[in-house]
C-alpha cells in the first residue's frame, strides 16, 4: 500500500487531494515538524531534504510535491490534461512555476511576516511583492478558463488548491479582492469531497500547533548560526 509522509501544510495537502480525488488506498504516516520529526534518521532516508510530504509506493520512493503529484498522475494516468505536446508542455510550466515561485515566495512571505525576528522590513517587502506578483499571475491565467489549463480539472490545479488555502495568512486578510479567480478556483476545489476528505487528514493525529522555542529550533535550524 502507498504510504503518505505528512504534514498538514500546503504541500502534503496537495498530494492527499490527488490521491483522495483518485481513490488510491494510501496509509497516512504523520511527521509533526515541528517535534522535529522531519530530521529523524527513518524519515531522512526517505526524503534526505527533510520535507514533509514523500510517497512510498512498493519500490518507488518520491520525495517534493511536484514530483509526487507527476509520479501518482503518470502511473494512474488520472488528471492529466489533452495528450499533445501543447498541453504537456503547459502542464509542466505551470506545475513548475507553482513549484519554483509560488511555494518559496508564498513560503518566505509567511516567514518573515510571521516568524521572523526584526529587522525584517526589507525581507517582508521583497517576499509580500514577489508572492502577490506570483498570485496576480495565477488569477490571470484563470481569468478565461474554468481551470488552469482549459476545461479538465488536473494535478496543475491541486498544485495551485494546496497553496491558495493560505492565501490570506500569505498576503493578508483582503487578499482575495485583488484574486477573485484564483478563490473561485478554492471554492470549486473545496466543495468536492475529495477536497473535504484531504482537509479532514489534519485531524487524524494530535499535529503540534505551537510554535515555541523548541518548534523554533527545529523548523528554523539556520538561527543557531546567529549565536554561534
Amino acid at each position: 500500500m502507498i504510504k503518505l509522509y505528512y504534514h498538514p501544510s500546503p504541500n502534503p495537502a496537495k498530494v492527499a487531494l490527488f490521491l483522495e480525488e483518485a481513490g488510491l488506498p494510501y496509509e497516512l504516516v504523520p511527521v509533526d515538524t515541528r517535534k522535529g520529526e522531519q530530521h529523524a534518521p527513518a524519515f531522512t532516508a526517505i526524503n534526505p531534504n527533510a520535507k514533509t510530504p514523500a510517497l512510498v509506493d512498493g519500490d518507488a520512493v518520491v520525495f517534493d510535491s511536484t514530483a509526487i503529484l507527476l509520479y501518482l498522475a503518470e502511473k494512474t494516468g488520472s488528471f492529466l490534461p489533452e495528450n499533445t505536446p501543447a498541453q504537456r508542455a503547459q502542464m509542466l510550466s505551470w506545475l513548475m512555476f507553482v513549484a519554483t515561485g509560488i511555494g518559496p515566495y508564498s513560503g518566505q512571505a509567511v516567514h518573515f511576516k510571521h516568524f521572523a525576528p526584526e529587522p525584517k522590513a526589507y525581507a517582508v517587502n521583497r517576499y509580500d511583492f514577489e508572492a502577490q506578483r506570483h498570485w496576480v499571475l495565477i488569477d490571470a491565467q484563470l481569468a478565461t478558463r474554468r481551470y488552469m489549463l482549459g476545461n479538465t480539472y488536473t494535478i496543475v490545479d491541486m498544485a495551485v488548491w494546496g497553496w491558495a488555502r493560505a492565501v490570506p495568512f500569505i498576503l493578508g486578510a483582503d487578499a482575495w479582492a485583488s484574486l477573485p479567480n484564483v478563490k473561485r478556483l478554492l471554492d470549486e476545489i473545496n466543495a468536492r469531497p475529495a477536497a473535504q476528505r484531504a482537509e479532514a487528514l489534519k485531524t487524524q493525529h494530535a499535529f503540534k500547533a505551537e510554535m515555541d522555542d523548541e518548534a523554533r529550533k527545529v523548523m528554523f535550524p539556520q538561527n543557531a548560526r546567529l549565536t554561534a
